[in-house]
């Protein structure tokens, strides 16, 4: 009377079922952040193989100059007349459109 009656559990659910959740999750964050990632560095990485002498870029650190000299791994960039700095390739975050420092 005073004790209720005990029943079994439901059956669990399949293995297939108890993982979908976490498989929709793991397709989602693909599509949503690492294949765009991928996307965006693989740019970044053709624009920096297609550098050369001439090409108007902006660093990382937001300096804005001319490529005078291209090696493998470092690039010269004029930032001002008789002015040029060194910097590695991979510093570079950007084309410019020819033209756009004199209109700075």
């Amino acid at each position: 009377m005073f004790i209720s009656n005990a029943y079994a559990a439901a059956a669990p659910a399949s293995d297939f079922t108890s993982f979908l959740p976490l498989i929709v999750i793991f397709i989602l964050f693909f599509f949503m952040i690492i294949r765009p990632q991928m996307k965006q560095a693989k740019e970044h990485r053709n624009m920096i193989t297609a550098l050369q002498k001439g090409d108007e870029v902006v660093t990382s650190g937001g300096i804005v100059g001319k490529i005078t000299k291209v090696t493998d791994t470092f690039v010269s960039v004029e930032i001002a007349e008789n002015i040029e700095i060194t910097v590695q390739k991979h510093a570079i975050q950007s084309a410019l459109p020819k033209g756009t420092i004199k209109s700075i």
